[in-house]
């Protein structure tokens, strides 16, 4: 749309006359958007908290009286109705949510304001009291979906994927070579790696298991979690005149480190490590930069491995390895398992049942 003014035409969608101003404006524009974003963000884990704290509340109550007076469910079926009755506008009253309020109170007795399950939406929370039963998982859980921003979905997923017994019980050379981010790199290095999304069978080529690892690249992403990002597949490099070519390389964002991913098929043997460990070598010599990358770090991934002797080839390296299995279902035994989405739907339904 335009409009014309003293014989001068101007865009109503744009303000008049941006060419006059100053260079900077743009990075002024930018910085009031991401104060203003910040600030949505901020109100809206506000409003969260405020919901979690009111709903923890209720349930502290709730139990309180319980423990006082020693009546049953019946109480809180009327509870629920008058609450609806009293506050219409109102949504999450069902006697459904009263009994998960009653569980919030009692899985975490101290202020929950305090506590970082508190920054975790209402939906996060009742999957987390449905799918877990001890304080250490719930808490790895929690940690971990705050931290990384997990959606329900990918809650679900991991919760059902065992992640906690998983997470950093790969074999690594990690406490030796990086002592500093030993911790740090040993989150990532679970075993085993779930790549049941990849629908192969027990028996497929190392190719055949690449290609479906970069066509399924946002998944995969996922499973390696936060903050990888993909460099190439048979990633060549030049050495003495010959070409070497290495199956997957990432780049972590946050570490800012190179990863080079190697791939088997069958059991990794010790000189499976060897190999690798030349391309680790390979990446920090020729494509790592210096000046701003920390050394580059190995995985190699594999049907099976025997944990003692991968060990000891681990040690004899000096750069920083891991040795990991993965795990993948035929697609008759796929049909057997619910998917994500089959998974996802049922925890939508859950919370949706909540809901007058």
């Amino acid at each position: 749309m335009t409009l014309r003014k003293n014989s001068e035409t101007f865009d109503a969608t744009v303000p008049a006359q941006l060419g006059s101003l100053p260079s900077w404006y743009g990075d002024l524009l930018g910085d009031v958007k991401e104060t203003v974003a910040g600030a949505r963000l901020r109100a809206q884990r506000a409003v969260n908290t405020e919901l979690v704290q009111m709903y923890w509340q209720i349930g502290k109550l709730i139990l309180a009286r319980r423990e006082q007076e020693g009546w049953g469910t019946k109480v809180v079926a009327r509870l629920a109705a008058d609450l609806k009755a009293a506050f219409p506008g109102q949504r999450g009253f069902s006697r459904r949510n009263l009994m998960y309020m009653q569980k919030l109170a009692r899985t975490w007795p101290q202020p929950i304001v305090q506590q970082a399950v508190a920054q975790l939406p209402w939906g996060h929370i009742t999957v987390l009291m449905d799918k877990l039963e001890t304080r250490a998982e719930l808490d790895f859980y929690v940690t971990e979906a705050v931290r990384k921003g997990w959606s329900r979905a990918l809650l679900d997923r991991f919760i059902h994927q065992g992640l906690h017994l998983a997470q950093g019980s790969a074999s690594t050379n990690f406490e030796l070579t990086v002592p500093d981010d030993s911790a740090v790199l040993k989150e990532l290095a679970r075993d085993p790696y779930r790549l049941d999304f990849l629908g192969l069978d027990k028996e497929h080529a190392e190719h055949e298991l690449e290609e479906a690892i970069v066509a399924n690249m946002v998944r995969f992403l996922t499973e390696l979690g936060v903050g990888f990002a993909f460099v190439g597949r048979q990633y060549p490099v030049l050495i003495g005149g010959d070409q070497y070519r290495i199956d997957l390389l990432f780049y972590h964002l946050k570490l800012h480190r190179y990863f080079v991913f190697e791939l088997k098929t069958k059991d990794v043997r010790p000189e499976h490590v060897g190999k690798l460990n030349f391309y680790v070598s390979v990446v920090d010599q020729l494509v790592r930069d210096p000046q701003r990358d920390d050394a580059t770090i190995g995985f190699l991934i594999g049907a099976h491995h025997n944990k003692a002797a991968v060990q000891l080839a681990l040690d004899a390296s000096n750069n920083p390895l891991a040795v990991t299995n993965y795990s993948n279902l035929s697609p008759t035994e796929r049909e057997l398992v619910p998917t994500e989405e089959d998974l996802s739907r049922v925890v939508q339904d859950a919370i949706d049942s909540v809901r007058p």
